[in-house]
């Protein structure tokens, strides 16, 4: 095993936190700076595969997909489903839905609360205005300068099941939301995208083209990383797979950016993390940290399918969502736990409004079937068909956007190339089956506005006799529910004194040196909103918060 050069700081991950994160990093021409792709790099625009660039396609999340990393979670007691992540330099933000909207403010002051203190509203505003190109607003809340373009569909280009939905709630009493990401956002309103004229604008495009070509920032792609290595108890660099060759390679400091279940995942692989579950693997042990993989949260999702008797001519670049409801369930302390949208297109990337037949979901796996076939591993096959066979449906998506329930992260073997073990545990919490029965009633009174009723729309699951009944309705709800994947907290950040806490809200790995983890994964608690502003903050963030921690970094 060959060694190669050393760097003052080595990145693991080049998606969401890890490309803001070296572009930054990198400004100071004497840091020497390596960035890790286990997936490919495309350098120019015109090099990445269609359904990477088009915002309204989600065949690059479909398993097996050579961009997507093609994990399982068992979701509830009874369901299996398709993670997708990004496995590109670009991460999930070249795959994702472009929906830009950051947490609410009591999610980072809650962060602070915990300890966390650099982590309040008031401290990470700057970093999301410095973000932002937004091309609707200018004021203190907002960036016009930043390198991610942020714009909402114009009120009267709207779908028209959007535009139904939209009404439907405002006639129900909910109060327009003008702008999803002020800090009073309420109710419902039309969501910021980062998406131009229908291109996915992804991370690698924003942040690493402008500053490929400097000196001290080295890209490396398709570069696997089996582990951490330490001297003691001092990371001194990584060993990584390359074209069929296995290296070390060394650096000063290095930073996990691989995500909610491959930071947590490496951490394990290099002998950091809960002692028992680490010797049983075969694996020395650096440092037992009970935390690591677990506390792991998501947003709970449910579809809610419906049809219309009235179709509409397509559109170019049409956004699968465009419209969202945020509200507070009934009885609930926590602000905007619940979100709906109504969904154009359904996630297997066919068509759900009339355009076009089986769509992206069955030409990926006529493309790429035994791929395809080997990501579904432990997948109902019956229950996806199902779902594909509903083409012509549109969807309401219902999200539980602060669950009381955790799941786990767990080692299955010592091998790299093996799949950690993802339980979401969903609805296992009764407050959690509570507020989602809300939701999808709700859907049910929406769906039967007059608005809604005026396009034909019939819902067609769950039935009234299951809808009317709490038992019936949770039983459907195990059976039917995925996940949104905006996977945190596997990681979390915390104080030393807390031993669930994995590391400090400097991102520095309790217990040893030279290791930091910087992603979503250090989330105490997860945000109220999709997840992929948040971790472009958290990579924007982290150099300044580096540097105030260790100047000499």
């Amino acid at each position: 095993m060959g060694e190669i050069m050393t760097y003052d700081v080595i990145i693991v991950g080049a998606g969401s936190a890890g490309c803001p994160l070296a572009a930054r990093l990198s400004e100071n021409g004497t840091r020497k700076v390596l960035l890790i792709e286990a997936g490919p790099h495309y350098r120019r625009v015109e090099d990445y595969p269609e359904e990477l660039l088009q915002a309204t396609s989600a065949v690059s999340s479909t398993p097996g997909h050579p961009n997507n990393w093609s994990f399982i979670g068992q979701v509830s007691s009874k369901v299996a489903y398709p993670v997708p992540r990004g496995k590109v330099v670009g991460g999930s933000s070249a795959l994702n839905a472009t929906v830009f909207c950051r947490g609410t403010p009591e999610d980072f002051d809650g962060w602070a609360a915990a300890g966390n203190d650099a982590w309040s509203y008031e401290k990470v505003l700057p970093y999301f205005r410095k973000i932002e190109a937004d091309r609707d607003f200018t004021n203190q809340y907002h960036g016009n300068l930043g390198p991610i373009p942020v714009r909402r569909v114009p009120r009267e280009d709207l779908a028209p099941d959007q535009q139904a939905f939209l009404t439907a709630c405002l006639d129900m009493g909910y109060p327009e939301d003008p702008d999803k990401n002020s800090p009073d956002s309420d109710g419902v309103g039309i969501l910021p995208m980062n998406n131009v004229d229908g291109l996915r604008v992804n991370v690698a495009m924003a942040y690493l083209e402008p500053v490929r070509n400097r000196a001290n920032l080295t890209i490396e792609s398709n570069m696997f990383v089996r582990r951490v290595v330490f001297d003691g108890q001092k990371a001194v660099g990584v060993e990584v797979e390359q074209a069929g060759e296995t290296r070390l390679i060394s650096g000063s400091e290095v930073i996990l950016s691989a995500g909610a279940i491959k930071s947590p995942h490496l951490l394990m692989l290099s002998g950091i993390g809960p002692a028992a579950e680490l010797r049983a693997n075969g694996i020395e042990i650096i440092h037992d940290s009970a935390g690591v993989g677990k506390n792991l949260m998501d947003h709970p999702t449910v579809v809610v399918p419906y049809s219309l008797t009235k179709k509409w001519a397509d559109k170019p670049n049409l956004q699968q969502v465009q419209v969202s409801l945020q509200y507070t369930a009934t009885g609930s302390p926590i602000r905007h736990d619940v979100e709906i949208n109504p969904c154009c297109i359904n996630p297997f990337g066919s068509s759900a409004s009339g355009m076009g037949s089986f769509g992206g979901g069955i030409a990926a796996f006529l493309k790429r079937p035994l791929a395809t076939l080997a990501g579904l591993r432990g997948v109902s096959i019956k229950r996806l068909v199902t779902q594909l066979l509903q083409r012509d449906d549109l969807l309401v998506i219902c999200s539980l956007q602060q669950p009381e329930g955790r799941g786990s992260l767990t080692l299955k073997s010592s091998d790299p190339h093996q799949q950690p073990e993802l339980r979401y545990n969903y609805f296992e919490n009764s407050f959690d089956r509570q507020r989602m029965r809300e939701a999808v009633r709700l859907t049910a009174k929406l769906l039967d506005h007059k608005a809604l009723k005026s396009l034909g729309a019939s819902m067609k699951a769950p039935t009234r006799p299951v809808l009317e009944n709490d038992d019936a309705l949770d039983e459907w709800l195990l059976g039917n529910v995925f996940t949104a994947v905006h996977t945190a907290g596997t990681c979390k950040m915390g104080l030393a004194s807390d031993e669930s806490a994995v590391v400090d809200q400097y991102g520095r790995v309790h217990g040893v040196s030279g290791l930091r983890v910087v992603d979503c994964s250090i989330q105490p608690t997860s945000v109220r909103r999709p997840a992929n502003a948040t971790a472009i903050m958290i990579g924007e963030y982290a150099p300044d918060l580096i540097g105030a921690a260790d100047p000499s970094l």
